[in-house]
């Protein structure tokens, strides 16, 4: 059991850092290709921080264990929400965190839009194909609004030549994400059955909380810097992409199943948690009081669902 655990720490970290040196090539890669700042930030930089989701949740659907995805993104979504929102405003300098205009007019609706839309596809057990699509659809939309609202037709100014290294970087990252996926996978299907419970239930605790951790230091370091609002639309752009991407992505490559352990209480508290942040956030601000709240309701998720409650 320890030499599963371990495994899984090892292969978790590769994943995690591949992710992560492959982001920022690609970003360097798509600047010098003339893209703008903003295309780059919301492609390349939003689709680069939720890799290690989207490529273990394609492993995990090739391998048999498609419940691995559907507890993933359901567990990362609900780290996303009330864990690190929740550390970011309690340890911000600046009380409360203040959200922009753009916050409000585009990432709380399709926050609020795509967790209900999840709930929808996820009720009945089985996300198919058909789905799937439906999902990577409203992601398209999604993204198409942002760069029409965001003026993606500005070119970046300066565009530094495309770096040989950027471009090994990005070949040897891809490898390592894959197999750190693979292993990551494998090693997690180990744990469930040594531990004797659900894999979903692993994927949904321990998983989720592996893949989000880069999140929470990031966050924690903008919070002590006064910057956690800078945070919270990479946070919301997350969960979007989770809950639209990375399922249909799954149902379409081969479907994605829901166990009666996930749909009975940890689909129905995503949407609900995406709804009540909706409804806090009205005001255009996270006081430290509701990101404490934010940390109990993670809390009580997380015993529920690991039946320590």
């Amino acid at each position: 059991m320890l030499l599963l655990f371990l495994t899984f720490i090892a292969s978790l970290a590769l994943l995690l850092i591949s992710a992560r040196l492959f982001t920022g090539a690609a970003e360097r890669i798509g600047l010098a290709l003339g893209l703008s700042s903003f295309m780059v930030g919301v492609i390349i930089v939003g689709v680069g921080t939720s890799l290690p989701e989207l490529v273990s949740g394609l492993v995990s659907v090739s391998q048999g264990v498609s419940e691995i995805v559907s507890g993933n993104v359901l567990g990362a979504n609900v780290s996303n929400l009330l864990l690190i929102l929740g550390v970011s405003t309690v340890f911000s300098v600046l009380r409360p965190v203040y959200l922009g205009e753009a916050y409000i007019a585009i990432d709380l609706h399709f926050l609020v839009g795509s967790a209900f839309v999840l709930g929808v596809v996820m009720f009945d057990g089985v996300v198919g194909r058909v789905e799937g699509l439906c999902l990577l659809a409203v992601y398209g939309v999604y993204v198409a609004y942002l760069l029409k609202e965001g003026g993606s037709g500005q070119k970046s100014e300066t565009r530094p030549p495309i770096a040989g290294r950027d471009l090994l970087m990005v070949g040897l990252c891809a490898v390592g994400i894959y197999f750190g996926a693979d292993w990551t996978v494998s090693s997690l299907q180990g744990l469930a059955s040594g531990l004797g419970v659900p894999t979903a239930i692993v994927a949904v605790t321990i998983l989720a909380l592996g893949t989000t951790l880069p999140e929470l230091v990031v966050s924690i370091t903008a919070a002590r810097q006064g910057k956690a609002s800078l945070a919270v639309g990479n946070i919301l752009g997350s969960c979007v992409f989770n809950a639209l991407v990375v399922v249909g992505a799954g149902a379409v490559y081969g479907g994605v199943k829901a166990p009666p352990e996930l749909t009975g209480f940890a689909l129905p508290f995503v949407v609900g948690s995406a709804l009540l942040f909706y409804l806090l956030v009205q005001d255009r601000r996270i006081s430290s009081w509701e990101g404490m709240l934010f940390l109990l309701m993670y809390v009580l998720f997380v015993l529920e669902v690991s039946g320590l409650a």
